[in-house]
């Protein structure tokens, strides 16, 4: 249905109010007959809910007859359905009262979710809304996300458990790429997992209006938490990130970290229950010490110990600019360590807040393995350069390699053998598995390759496990860059003021800022326009047609340009007269906007953003040299040229 209204209000799916047995009956109502009379204000949206639910054979709803006025309307947990729904939305369009509708647990499907886009189309005042658990599903998610393209009322919108799957998050991401205005956006309890990750990313990448986001109970784990955390690293408005209950993991918490080294916005973090040990704390926290923004970080219910606790408060004593002041570990056993660092580190930050389980912890130890007793014979006679024979040769005067268990037991005490007792009577059993009282050290001669065997397959076991921890590291790093890459528009986004962080050592941050937040800068009918800032500098922008422009030959050195990137650059180049207003200003040929550097400034103004991972060519380099000479040959022959033209 077009527009949603009383009079285009379709019965063909609806019992006649004829044939109707309800009715006949004097029609079924919980409304009293006290409760039908309401003010004259709101008289006719009452009269047309009623009507409504006649025609449409539903049960009004009393509480909303009620509460007419009022500008909350709780509806949740009665069971509206379809039907329902679509009285109601038909009574909501031209409410002008409520800007708060709850409407959670109402079985409304795609269907009834359908009705309440439409009336959105009509209601401007409606500003918070909550569809949550309506099972929606992929049609509802798809009506909805039409819906944000062109309504410009809502601010905050709950879609929690509506059975939305993978692709439907693409739906929200196309949605609020251009939507502006919603601020809270709840998909708890979905099914978003690895491409959902993916399309979320992107709408983090791109929205620029959002600030608390939901997206607990879901599956975001491994390559989908990666895309994600790429979204939020160039996100410039989100503040408050619930992600609890989704297995992050450690590659995750890993993506995470890179992400907080570079996102300036976010304050509050919600990791509770995502499968994060020591490890991936470890990997989180070398984002916290280059973020000066976050300020409450959950961590409840991870596979965390002591060490854990120690990493992270040992982040918040050691970076000074931290503005961590919460941290939740409430599942935590801890030490008497712990309580002294977290004193010491309390005194530095007071308002630092640690939630843990109590006292009583520990660091996990391993106890200590016991040398195998063969080895250190071995390791010491190879440290004398001995054999088995010199030593046991004062015992074994036939050479047969076959002693008394006595005399054995009393040569390697005698020695200086670094060998308890109970090591000699193990090593005894060893050599003597028949208890004939006789030891055959023969044993140990055999055993030396074995165990030098034994202990360089040991080292490649340690070093290959290292080296697919360090492998699998740098693969989930590398795919945290291309997700980066891929949803930062490279041609479509330029800078915004203040989008950067003063890091020298890594890549600067890009802020998803669309071409159409120029339109705040008036446009003069000529092909320039400027605008002045308080330091004196000019932003020139030239225009989109790609004309060529020169640099005014008397122009001051001190006053400094950058230019907007050229979008048509195979448009047909129109000439064009140089205004007024662009005299004495810098302006910079379309050919080299492209190459051109980032220059820093006092207040970071508007710049062109680079393409990603392009290195300048040599050939590019020379040809400007050689360009540059040319320039100065022209201007060294100009005086010449001069000085003949006044003799003559």
């Amino acid at each position: 249905m077009s527009s949603l209204s009383f009079e285009s209000l379709s019965l063909d799916d609806s019992p006649s109010p004829v044939d109707s047995p309800a009715l006949e009956e004097g029609w079924d109502t919980d409304l009293e007959v006290n409760e039908v009379k309401t003010s004259n204000q709101d008289t006719s949206t009452a009269e047309i809910y009623l009507q409504a639910c006649k025609l449409l054979g539903v049960v009004p709803v009393s509480y909303f007859i009620r509460n007419l006025g009022a500008p909350i309307m709780n509806i949740n947990h009665h069971g509206l359905g379809p039907q329902g729904g679509r009285a109601l939305a038909i009574a909501l369009v031209t409410d002008m009262h409520i800007n708060n509708l709850e409407l959670e647990d109402n079985h409304l499907l795609a269907e009834g979710g359908r009705y309440m886009v439409e009336m959105l189309k009509a209601n401007f005042t409606i500003q918070h809304l909550n569809l949550s658990n309506n099972h929606l599903k992929t049609a509802g998610a798809e009506c909805i996300s039409k819906m944000l393209l062109e309504n410009i009322s809502l601010k905050s919108i709950k879609l929690s458990g509506n059975e939305f799957i993978e692709d439907d998050a693409k739906y929200f991401a196309d949605a609020l790429a251009s939507n502006y205005r919603v601020k809270e956006l709840d998909l708890s309890h979905n099914q978003f997992s690895g491409r959902g990750g993916e399309h979320l990313g992107q709408m983090l990448a791109n929205n620029e209006g959002l600030e608390l986001l939901n997206l607990s109970w879901n599956h975001l784990r491994m390559k989908g938490a990666v895309a994600f955390c790429a979204g939020l690293k160039v996100n410039v408005t989100l503040k408050y990130l619930d992600l609890s209950w989704n297995g992050f993991g450690n590659e995750g918490a890993l993506a995470l970290g890179e992400a907080l080294k570079f996102n300036n916005t976010l304050v509050h973090l919600d990791l509770n229950n995502n499968r994060i040990t020591n490890e991936g704390v470890g990997m989180l926290c070398k984002g916290l010490e280059a973020n000066d923004t976050l300020r409450v970080l959950l961590l409840a219910y991870n596979s965390l110990t002591v060490e854990g606790a120690l990493a992270l408060v040992n982040v918040v004593k050691n970076t000074p600019k931290t503005a961590l002041e919460e941290i939740n570990i409430s599942n935590v056993l801890v030490n008497e360590n712990f309580v002294q660092l977290l004193d010491l580190t309390c005194q530095e930050h007071p308002s630092l807040e640690v939630q843990y389980g109590g006292v009583g912890g520990f660091i996990a130890k391993k106890t200590p393995k016991r040398p195998d007793p063969m080895k250190v014979i071995q390791d010491y006679l190879d440290e004398r350069k001995l054999r088995l024979w010199d030593f046991f040769r004062n015992i074994d005067k036939d050479g047969t390699m076959r002693v008394p268990v006595a005399d054995f037991r009393k040569a390697v005490q005698q020695s200086s053998i670094p060998l308890e007792r109970f090591q000699i009577e193990e090593l005894i059993q060893r050599l003597d598995r028949e208890g004939t009282g006789i030891v055959d050290y023969r044993g140990l001669a055999d055993t030396r390759k074995q165990m030098m065997r034994d202990h360089r397959r040991q080292l490649r076991k340690v070093e290959s496990r290292q080296k697919k921890e360090k492998q699998k590291s740098e693969r989930i790093l590398k795919t945290f860059q291309s997700a980066v890459e891929a949803v930062t528009p490279r041609s479509s986004m330029v800078m915004s003021p203040g989008g950067t962080k003063d890091d020298s050592s890594g890549p600067q941050l890009f802020s998803a800022t669309p071409l159409s937040s120029w339109h705040h800068i008036i446009m003069s009918n000529s092909s320039h326009y400027s605008v002045a800032n308080l330091s004196g500098e000019h932003v020139h922008l030239p225009a989109l047609g790609g004309a060529t422009h020169r640099r005014p030959a008397g122009s001051s050195p001190a006053m400094r340009s950058y230019s907007q990137p050229n979008l048509l650059e195979d448009s047909p180049r129109v000439p064009h007269t140089k205004p007024t207003s662009a005299q004495g200003m810098h302006s910079t040929s379309n050919q080299d906007v492209g190459h051109t550097k980032l220059s820093p400034t006092a207040n970071h103004l508007t710049r062109s953003r680079p393409a990603l991972n392009v290195k300048p060519a040599a050939g590019k380099t020379k040809t400007k040299g050689k360009k540059v000479k040319k320039k100065k040959g022209v201007e060294k022959a100009t005086p010449e040229k001069t000085q003949t033209q006044s003799r003559k």
